[in-house]
């Protein structure tokens, strides 16, 4: 028959009998322990709980050892207890291993009280990120009033012991034709909404942007269809609105976006602009070459799969003789609750490896955050459920869907955010700079904290 008891009492049934000591006596059987983690589950206070049980087990277990007769006092000093738990006597194993149970929590006592917190680096952090700059002044043969400089970390993201050399930059959308956009987004832009060149100057002058992006989404041949040679003039148009450096992305149709690119490189020659993008669906060799014979930044674009973003480095490097100068990445951003965990995972894998030396990865990395506006949660009214709460105001929602997908990217290491809503551009400005230390962070009053509003 099997019979549970517990230690507390075993001991006290021999402590009634007045048992001095036991001979022969051979006690078996398996300790269980219950732990009450409360209505919330198993959680951060797991650890706690979990020590102080062991605790109280470790107490029974050495009154029980005193009521079987061990000398537990003299083994309680720290130099004979460390020696009976070593090498305990044959006869008293059980017993000494008993007393034992009690060295964790002296152990954890010892180190608490001695115990620095201090940040540092890993050792295997051996290689740095490529350095690599956007724009080319007057002096550079370019007109830029401004060059912008990604890269060079040697660490993860906003380490205090290997401080980043560039803060992250913000590149904000503009587009050569109207488009749908989400309210929230497009009354900021009504009114330049039909006019590239005013559009990228609101953008900079009244917005913040450090770079401006011309999409070149005309050229579509299911949109309009614009020719390339008509396409680039609107790059000329903002470049001279401008004097921050640029981007220039095409439609995203693989056949026709290797000759927009083409030709805008061209049309931007010495301006060092990043070209967006080069990818293995489409004729990355074409967009490279332009890249390297205009002196541009080529922007290598994967899906979410770090071997596709190692494999078209290397093709830009190896096959098209890119220099690695001239290679930003953007291993693609999925927006939050689409797909975020994945592109933070990737990004920061990429990051990782970058660091320990892998030299098809040691490029900064630019995230698409607007992005987050492609879910419905971010511009929708409300629930297509009937069933589910009200998802608040959403033009509130959509910037902070926005702000979110950023920040969370940033802490994997992005060099350079493609943004569209000025509230979300402010506030990821804020806090990337912070972190930095550039700039001193907001702490809010929360003397009253029950009544604040958000």
């Amino acid at each position: 028959m099997t019979e549970k008891i517990t230690l507390s009492d075993l001991n006290k049934t021999l402590s009634e009998m007045n048992v001095q000591t036991l001979e022969g006596v051979k006690i078996e059987g398996d300790v269980e322990i219950e732990i009450d983690a409360g209505a919330g589950g198993i959680g951060p206070l797991f650890a706690y709980y979990f020590g102080q049980e062991a605790a109280k087990i470790a107490m029974q277990l050495i009154n029980f050892a005193k009521a079987v007769g061990y000398p537990v006092e003299t083994l309680l000093q720290p130099v004979a207890l460390a020696q009976a738990v070593a090498a305990p006597p044959k006869e008293l194993a059980g017993a000494a291993a008993a007393v034992a149970a009690a060295v964790p929590a002296w152990k954890v006592a010892g180190a608490i009280s001695t115990a620095k917190f201090a940040v540092g680096t890993d050792k295997t952090w051996k290689t740095p990120i490529q350095e690599v700059t956007i724009g080319a002044t007057a002096a550079e043969g370019g007109s830029r009033g401004s060059v912008v400089k990604l890269g060079g970390e040697k660490a993860m993201a906003f380490f205090p012991d290997s401080l980043m050399p560039h803060a992250p930059k913000i590149t904000m959308d503009v587009f050569d034709m109207p488009i749908g956009m989400a309210k929230a987004v497009k009354m900021h832009y009504e009114d330049v909404i039909n006019d590239p060149a005013e559009w990228a100057k609101k953008a900079v002058n009244k917005f913040g942007a450090d770079l401006v992006t011309v999409h070149l989404i005309s050229t579509d041949p299911l949109v309009k269809d614009t020719p390339a040679n008509e396409a680039v003039k609107v790059v000329e148009d903002v470049l001279q609105a401008v004097k921050v450096p640029i981007c220039i992305g095409g439609s995203g149709n693989p056949e026709k976006d290797p000759i927009v690119l083409s030709k805008a490189a061209e049309a931007a020659q010495g301006e060092r602009v990043l070209i967006a993008s080069a990818n293995l669906n489409m004729d990355w060799e074409k967009i490279g070459k332009a890249c390297k014979d205009n002196g541009h930044v080529c922007l290598s674009w994967t899906q979410l799969e770090i071997n596709s973003q190692k494999e078209l480095n290397r093709k830009l490097m190896k096959v098209v003789g890119l220099p690695r100068e001239s290679i930003v990445m953007d291993p693609t951003t999925a927006a939050l609750a689409y797909g975020l965990d994945f592109a933070y995972t990737n990004m920061e894998r990429i990051r990782l490896g970058a660091l320990r030396g892998d030299d098809e990865l040691t490029f900064p990395m630019s995230s698409g955050t607007t992005n987050a506006w492609g879910v419905r949660e971010a511009w929708m009214v409300r629930s297509p459920n009937k069933q589910d709460s009200d998802w608040g105001d959403r033009m509130l929602r959509g910037p902070v869907w926005e702000i979110l997908t950023g920040f969370t990217l940033a802490m994997a290491g992005v060099d350079i955010f493609m943004m569209m809503h000025p509230l979300a551009v402010a506030y990821v400005h804020e806090i990337t700079q912070s972190l930095m230390g550039l700039i001193d962070a907001k702490t809010p009053d929360t003397s009253s904290w029950i009544k604040m509003g958000v």
